[in-house]
């Protein structure tokens, strides 16, 4: 380990530092005028709405080090600023990128996080634009916004949901909150004895979840060559259960969903069961999937039925039928915003 390279922040400074962590971004989006060296980044949408969103990633609250790789912590942080602007069925284009360091991370380490920005800016077309870094008297803070483009026409929010409307997500769900246990699991096992081995390779779906997960850019492209519109949007980044409440809340609007309707990988069904937690539980609560929630207008139940990787869920209710699950035994439950049981 002594002989890895490692350059001190302070021997380059700020302007230095942006420049050699940013000179390999090309850009990729006409509608990026000026990027990153100066007082501010210009853009030119031609008539699009702009949509922005923002996320802020803290050490400690959002991320463990001791288990997350700083490339993959530069993955993610894009990632999860990408599936908000995909979320309002609208295309991200440029991000900003601001980082909060203390003394302990090197240049070395800022190019790894920065490694793997580059790397979901590729995967996704998106141009690096701007951004801070400052100092921080302990921890990594990083915090990304991500300027998108709609046509408004096209947009879906939270509130257009009606009574009727199909209920549909896109991939599996839960894998990632059990990518998160197994980590947690191990890193406490290497706590009480560090020369315990730890060995991953067969769960590599579900520590993938976790690590490195993806924007679902697919289901739009989908979307735009199918001529869909959802009536409503969300990305799933706190849970099944959480993100319905912020549908029917904003939408004024019942929810009913299939407990046997919910995708669930065969890998988090497995490992729910080691961990005593149900699947269902799992995947109503567990969080940071970053699949689509959507609903759809009944005539378009034609084209929804086909779309690869979208399962259909359940419908939306009147308002007053409240938010409920149908569990596999033909049981209502009432969901609450954590799921419709506890941990």
């Amino acid at each position: 380990m002594g002989d890895i390279k490692r350059t001190e922040i302070s021997t380059l400074g700020e302007f230095c530092l942006i420049e050699k962590l940013t000179k390999d971004f090309e850009i990729k989006n006409p509608s990026t005028i000026k990027g990153v060296g100066d007082d501010a980044a210009v853009l030119d949408y031609n008539g699009f709405k702009t949509v922005v969103s923002t996320d802020l990633l803290m050490e400690g609250i959002h991320f463990d080090l001791s288990y997350f790789p700083l490339r993959h912590l530069g993955f993610k942080s894009v990632i999860v600023n990408l599936s908000d602007i995909y979320s309002m069925n609208a295309i991200p284009k440029q991000i900003t990128v601001s980082l909060g360091l203390s003394n302990r991370f090197s240049v070395e380490a800022l190019e790894e996080i920065y490694f793997g920005i580059k790397t979901a800016c590729e995967a996704y077309g998106v141009d690096l634009v701007g951004g801070d870094t400052t100092s921080s008297h302990s921890g990594l803070t990083i915090s990304i916004t991500a300027i998108g483009q709609g046509e408004e026409n096209k947009l879906a929010y939270r509130s257009g949901a009606k009574p009727g409307d199909i209920i549909c997500v896109t991939g599996d769900l839960g894998a990632s909150y059990l990518g998160l246990q197994l980590l947690e699991r191990e890193r406490q096992l290497q706590k009480s004895d560090p020369n315990i081995k730890i060995d991953l390779e067969d769960q590599k779906y579900l520590i993938g979840r976790f690590l490195k997960p993806e924007a679902r850019k697919d289901i739009i492209e989908l979307f735009q060559k199918s001529n869909l519109v959802p009536t409503s949007m969300i990305d799933i980044s706190d849970g099944l259960a959480s993100e319905l409440f912020h549908i029917s809340k904003q939408s004024k609007v019942g929810i009913l969903i299939e407990e046997d309707k919910i995708p669930i990988h065969p890998d988090a069904q497995q490992m729910a069961l080691k961990f005593q937690v149900d699947p269902t539980t799992a995947a109503l609560s567990g969080g940071e999937d970053y699949e689509l929630l959507f609903t759809v207008d009944p005539k378009d139940l034609e084209i929804v039925r086909y779309l690869p990787d979208v399962n259909i869920i359940g419908e939306v209710k009147e308002l007053q039928d409240g938010i409920n699950l149908l569990s596999t035994g033909k049981k209502l439950h009432k969901l609450k915003a954590q799921g419709w049981k506890h941990f």
